[in-house]
């Protein structure tokens, strides 16, 4: 076990007011997990209930080396922290976790598009910094974000966290259990309108939460290109928020001004707070140009250096499905994959879709855009996928491979000289675009997680 446990069993009892019971040999656990397929020995294990009970999974977890369970009813195997409401627990030991790490500085981050990729951005830059903490994935719901919180080491000087909702009133509580000091909204638009009745304006409402979790004083970070920004930017400040604002309107606290592809990577230049700077990326996309402006206003918030953020930026890899590049042999020569697939909604569609309109290509070479179905729009669905027509028209494009019943919207306002091939899922595209494909393609490869974009991405990046 860990010189400095995260936390003693003492200090479980106290920040959820529960009772020890079965003490064995040890008293501190070195981390904490709800899935006991993920356990490290020395954890606490948290027998949350979700498809299954956790309670189910305890012994389990003692034979993977749980050093204590927290639970609602005594289970042999090892000590337990009675409780009685896991969940409740869970959030008791997110905010003591919060509260004793007197000298973090934390961030949140919400927004339609590009959460995960600003978090990891930020976090880049904090790692840098001191003592940083995140979580290890998109942990943004209400499990995931007490358990980052409740995962913070006492001595953290820098915190980011994500949050996520799919409904109003979701951001309010996680923002609240996080009390940041700045809180980014990417932009807001086009993503789980299926829940909101009244559109975007109801989703910008719930991205409008965050800010009632920041501390006083705290820093909005606010898209002053998005047609929302008003109405965010007035949120803020009755939360009695500071206002910061990013993007590519005049000036804004961090303007982009250029974004150039060069190879695989993205030079760009940028105007902070007034002053000229020039980094370059390892995200291709504008949008993620984008992003790095808003990461700029966010480490700054957090006392992160200019010098130590533009290294981070120029230092960060593209995520898997948020963006990487790979270039690979394939048909005696090569082609560009650019994995998008990790998710999508009409406005990171257009983002990606322009990107790739934007990129440079040899004489030889064409562009390929391959496309699932995006999820969770609602009734406007059919027409949200046939509008993309349009982006996909204005962008320097040579094919279009679509798979899922939404695509065949688009797939019908198409016009035929753009069309490469349709299936009714991705696995049935995968071997016509294979087969479809040849050296000096640059393909991009974008879709909801659930509509399986990944097979794609993954099926090309593995095909000779």
């Amino acid at each position: 076990m860990a010189d400095t446990p995260l936390w003693t069993f003492d200090e479980l009892a106290k920040a959820t007011g529960g009772t020890l019971t079965g003490a064995g040999s040890v008293s501190a656990a070195t981390g904490i997990n709800f899935d006991s397929r993920a356990l490290l020995p020395g954890d606490v294990f948290l027998a949350l209930k979700g498809v299954r009970d956790g309670h189910d999974f305890v012994a389990q977890a003692f034979q993977s080396g749980a050093a204590i369970a927290i639970t609602r009813r005594p289970i042999d195997g090892g000590p337990c922290l009675l409780v009685p409401d896991v969940q409740v627990a869970l959030e008791k030991l997110a905010v003591f976790a919060r509260n004793r790490a007197v000298n973090a500085r934390r961030g949140a981050v919400t927004g339609s598009v590009g959460k995960t990729s600003v978090t990891q951005m930020v976090m880049q830059g904090l790692t840098r910094a001191g003592r940083a903490h995140s979580a290890i994935k998109s942990f943004n719901n209400h499990i995931g974000v007490p358990l980052t919180l409740a995962r913070m080491p006492a001595d953290t000087e820098r915190a980011v966290f994500e949050i996520g909702m799919n409904h109003a009133d979701e951001i309010t509580p996680l923002s609240e259990f996080v009390a940041p000091h700045a809180a980014i909204i990417t932009t807001v638009g086009g993503a789980h309108t299926e829940n909101f009745p009244d559109g975007d304006e109801g989703v910008a409402r719930a991205k409008a939460e965050i800010f009632d979790g920041l501390v006083p004083g705290g820093l909005a970070i606010l898209n002053a290109d998005n047609v929302w920004f008003d109405f965010l930017q007035r949120e803020a400040r009755g939360n009695g928020a500071l206002v910061a604002a990013f993007g590519e309107t005049g000036g804004t606290d961090a303007q982009l001004l250029s974004h150039i592809i060069n190879g695989d990577r993205a030079d760009i230049t940028a105007r902070f707070h007034g002053r000229d700077i020039a980094f370059s990326l390892s995200h291709t996309g504008r949008h993620q140009a984008m992003n790095a402006m808003a990461v700029l206003l966010m480490l700054e918030a957090l006392d992160v250096d200019l010098d130590t953020s533009l290294a981070a930026l120029e230092g960060a890899a593209a995520l898997d499905g948020r963006g990487k590049v790979t270039q690979k042999a394939f048909k005696g020569g090569e082609i560009t994959v650019i994995d998008e697939s990790y998710n999508a909604n009409p406005v990171s569609m257009t983002a990606t879709l322009q990107s790739l309109g934007n990129r440079p290509k040899g004489a030889e070479s064409r562009k390929i855009v391959v496309l699932t179905d995006m999820l969770e729009l609602g009734p406007q669905a059919a027409r949200l996928h046939a509008d993309l027509a349009t982006v996909i028209e204005a962008q320097d494009i040579d094919s279009v491979y679509l798979a899922g019943p939404l695509m065949k919207n688009l797939w019908e306002a198409l016009p035929s000289a753009l069309r490469g091939g349709y299936a009714e899922t991705a696995q049935e595209l995968t071997p016509a675009l294979i087969e479809g494909l040849q050296g000096g393609d640059v393909v991009m490869v974008k879709g909801s997680n659930g509509s399986r974009a990944g097979l794609i991405a993954k099926a090309l990046l593995s095909a000779d």
